[in-house]
């Protein structure tokens, strides 16, 4: 009788504690000793431990200004789709149809949109993958672009620019994002499911910010933030988040990976930058204000004034 006991507790754990595949986020070391966390990715993939890895955390007066990262042209981006959402084991991504493109902001090329997918913490906690002057915010869009001369995004990770990657953080808001809504619906009707179809259709134009509001970026040389962990990405990470209501954030803490266990803090930590460059935009607002100080100063001395701050 004992034996039984000990064999049903013991398959009890076992069935709580089996990890996702070969390796899995930091959440559910603690639970399953034979699963490879983002500490020895390298163990899985050898690239994990290269020396162009992502995420990094972006300082803002570190980063370099460049004329060069002029705004993104979106090609289809306005086009509605019917989404399919997908718990692939470690977050929540959506195939893209073709047709959607990014270019220009000094992308040396065409890149075609292939998936998009999100990275998470715990109920609205910190979450997102890059980090901004040290600051996690609750949660960060990947939309990952592959180089318009590949024909599979298996074949453009092996080059070092075939992958460009668009991260988004997002913000806890007062109110609800609306356009937001169709996507949160679907995703909640993936909690005890794998998949799921939005009940309206989306574009991936309503789920970014607007154009206004993308011309402030940063750009830096990096790798997927996931095993293979393959350093093939130009990434751009945006400056202004966008905006969720916190019952919004807390539909993604609602799934579940394939052991049942909750879908929580779905980030790789900050890699080493090993002084890798970052830039940043220089956004339209502060080129008018850069172009504008000499003639202040000018004026200034022209009127006797202290010299400006």
């Amino acid at each position: 009788m004992l034996c039984l006991v000990s064999s049903f507790l013991l398959a009890s754990i076992l069935k709580i504690c089996t990890g996702v595949g070969d390796w899995c986020y930091q959440a559910q070391v603690n639970c399953n000793s034979t699963c490879k966390g983002p500490d020895i990715w390298y163990k899985v993939h050898k690239d994990c431990n290269s020396h162009r890895q992502s995420p990094i955390n972006i300082v803002t007066k570190s980063s370099r200004p460049d004329t060069r990262l002029t705004p993104l042209v979106f090609t289809g981006y306005q086009k509605a789709f019917r989404a399919v959402l997908r718990n692939d084991g470690h977050s929540v991504k959506v195939t893209l149809p073709h047709g959607s493109s990014v270019s220009g902001g000094n992308l040396q090329g065409i890149y075609n949109a292939v998936q998009f997918h999100f990275h998470w913490g715990e109920k609205g906690g910190p979450g997102s993958e890059h980090t901004l002057d040290g600051e996690q915010y609750p949660m960060e869009l990947h939309i990952v672009h592959m180089r318009n001369d590949f024909s599979s995004l298996d074949e453009a990770i092996k080059d070092p620019s075939g992958v460009a990657v668009l991260g988004f953080f997002y913000e806890e808001s007062k109110s609800p994002n609306r356009k937001y809504d169709a996507f949160i619906h679907a995703l909640k009707a993936m909690e005890n499911d794998r998949t799921a179809t939005t009940n309206s259709e989306i574009s991936l134009h309503n789920l970014i910010l607007s154009e206004a509001n993308m011309t402030q970026y940063f750009r830096y040389d990096g790798s997927l933030t996931t095993p293979t962990c393959s350093e093939a990405v130009i990434w751009t990470v945006f400056e202004h988040p966008i905006p969720l209501g916190r019952d919004q954030l807390l539909a993604f803490s609602s799934l579940k990976y394939s052991d049942g266990m909750p879908m929580v803090k779905t980030f790789r930590p900050v890699q080493p930058r090993r002084g890798r460059p970052v830039y940043r935009s220089c956004s339209s607002s502060s080129v008018a204000v850069g172009s504008l100080a000499p003639l202040l100063v000018s004026v200034s001395a022209a009127l006797g004034l202290s010299q400006l701050n």
